[in-house]
Parts: structure tokens; sequence; C-alpha cells
């Protein structure tokens, strides 16, 4: 019997979100942002998935990220968002010259111009966050791609987004290509795609709701059934007593729980399946547990699995939580499973 549960991760969703991303970047190229673990999906098998979709830009955060990729397919190339510090400089000059960091800091600039290297650059247009002011700075350097970043791309009538375009338009280009647009750009239209776009929480089926009804689910949890209980009428189910019985029910107490990212706020309206039954959630989510009504669903035996409900957006919304933060909350604990 397995006591973790697992995440069904498609990755012929993965491969076909990207290519609607792709054609939605119109002449852009596209890239893919597998940063953090591949938004916890695993950043290795989205590496190889998406080269193979045809990606060749790729994005992580971090030199420690880039380092646990391992090699890059042939053609590939990955940027380090976060630039460059002193003690990465042997990583990532061993890591080769398909990998980049994306320079952020006039002292970012300094150290890298040393090796003599491509890189890119961040430019900030108003998000207030990573990036340089100016293009000055680089003078003499080879930039493959000058980046900047939207604030408020998910926000389509917001001003900020039209601001930030013109402000990126307004900065000299000393680089190859420019990029501008994440998932949440891309759907804004042509004027923001530029030379390469960067989707990231679209290609795991999450991100704009102009392009939600064509992006295809990724990420599916099972939970096993660590024990089946028969609780009587009157009876309660879990912490605080917050569900009652109102009817002998069969109870399914499943290895799901908040400290494998299973949101507690679930509680509230989430459920499990089986063969097409609903089981609604009952009581509290737990650390480690959560209980599932499974009165109505076929008979089931401790060491089965539920299919447990979990619609990226619908969850984000239902808990007032991001995409990106359910997506890359999925816990270590999980056994992923590729298919």
């Amino acid at each position: 019997m397995a006591f973790a549960a697992r995440l069904l991760i498609s990755l012929e969703a993965v491969a076909a979100n990207w290519r609607l991303l792709a054609a939605a970047s119109g002449r852009a190229t596209t890239g893919a942002a597998i940063k953090a673990d591949g938004y916890g999906l695993g950043a290795r098998p989205m590496l190889d998935t998406l080269a193979k979709a045809g990606a060749r830009d790729f994005f992580v955060a971090s030199w420690a990220e880039a380092a646990a990729l391992g090699a890059m397919p042939a053609g590939a190339r990955l940027a380090v968002l976060h630039g460059i510090t002193p003690a990465e400089m042997a990583t990532a000059q061993a890591l080769g010259p398909d990998v980049r960091p994306v320079l952020n800091t006039p002292a970012q600039v300094a150290l890298w111009r040393q090796t003599g290297r491509p890189a890119d650059v961040m430019i900030d247009t108003g998000i207030n966050r990573l990036g340089l002011a100016d293009t000055a700075l680089l003078q003499g350097m080879t930039i493959d791609t000058l980046h900047s970043h939207l604030a408020c791309a998910e926000t389509p009538a917001h001003a900020m987004n039209r601001a930030q375009l013109a402000a990126f338009h307004a900065v000299p280009n000393p680089a190859r290509r420019r990029a501008l647009a994440n998932s949440a750009g891309i759907a804004l239209g042509p004027d923001w795609h530029f030379d390469l776009t960067r989707p990231g929480i679209g290609l795991y089926g999450g991100g704009p709701s102009a392009m939600r009804d064509r992006l295809l689910p990724v990420v599916a949890i099972e939970a096993p059934i660590l024990q089946l209980r028969d609780v009587p009428a009157g009876a309660s189910v879990g912490y605080g007593a917050s569900f009652i019985a109102a009817r002998p029910t069969r109870v399914a107490i499943t290895a799901l729980g908040y400290a494998d990212g299973y949101p507690r706020a679930m509680a509230t309206f989430g459920s499990a399946r089986v063969a097409g039954v609903a089981c609604p959630l009952i009581g509290r989510v737990s650390m480690d547990l959560t209980a599932f009504d499974v009165t109505d669903a076929p008979p089931l035996a401790e060491g089965d699995w539920l299919s447990v409900d979990f619609d990226v957006g619908a969850a984000a919304a239902q808990c007032n939580r991001a995409e990106y933060e359910l997506l890359t909350g999925l816990g270590r604990r999980y056994a992923r499973v590729y298919t």
C-alpha cells in the first residue's frame, strides 16, 4: 500500500499549452519559464518536454536551479533571472555559454563584463522590482535579449500596461531581441510580443482568462485511503468537530493535507470522485490527513485511491490565493507521475 498522495502530470498537456501560447505569440519566438522546479511540477521533465515541443529559450530564477537541471538539450538556451553574484561566478562559468544571467543592477553588469560573454538584461519600466533604469551601462557588451516585466498584465484594461509598453519602446535597444510578455502579456495582443515571449503559468494550465478555456489542465491529485470509517449520525469528524454527520456516513481518511500544499480553505468546497460519484470533503484539512464522505460511492477498500478535484483556477479563486502559489506549493511528499 502506498501512503503518499500523487500528482498526475500530463506532459502532453504542457506541450499543447506551449503550442497554443506560441501560436498566440504570432511572429515572436516563444520561450518557457521553468523556475521554481517547473512551477512545482518538475523542472527537468518540463525542460525536456518543452524542448521537444519546440521551445529553445528557458528561464529559471537562480544558479542553483540552473545547476540542478543538468545539461541543456541541443540548441537550448537558459537565462537566470536573478542575475549573478561573485559567489556564483564559478558555477556560471562551469555551466557554459548556453546558460547566461539576466543582469539587473550596475554591479552585476560590471561583474559580468569581465567574462566577455553575452548576457541578457532586465530593464525596469515601472514594476519597481528587478532591473536597470537604462541601458547606458551596457556599452561595449554583447546583449542577447533586453527584457522588461509587466506589473498588471492580468488586468488587461489597467493603464499600467500601456504605460510600460511605451516606456519599453523608449529604451535604446542594444540587444539582438526584446522580450516583455509573460503568459498574461501574450493575451494582451501583438503590441506586447516583441521578439520573444516568456510564458510561465499558462504552460501549466493557469493564467490569462482570455485563453483559459483553451488551456489544458496539467495536474491532477490522487490520494490513497488510509482508513475507512463508519460514522453514526450525530458524530463529528476531525479537528474542531466542524462536521457533524446528518446520517450514517462512510468516511475515507486519506493521506493528503496542507503539508502537501492542499489548501486548508478547500474544506469549504473540496471534493473527490470515485467512478464519477462526487464525494464531499468533510471536516477540516489537517496537516497530513483529509476526510471525504464516500457513502454514495461504489464500494472501496483501504489502499484504494480517490481522485481529488483540483482545478487550479477554480481552487485559486475559491481559496483567495494565486494560481502560482498553489502550483509551486505542491509539496515534495507527492509522488509525481508523468503521463
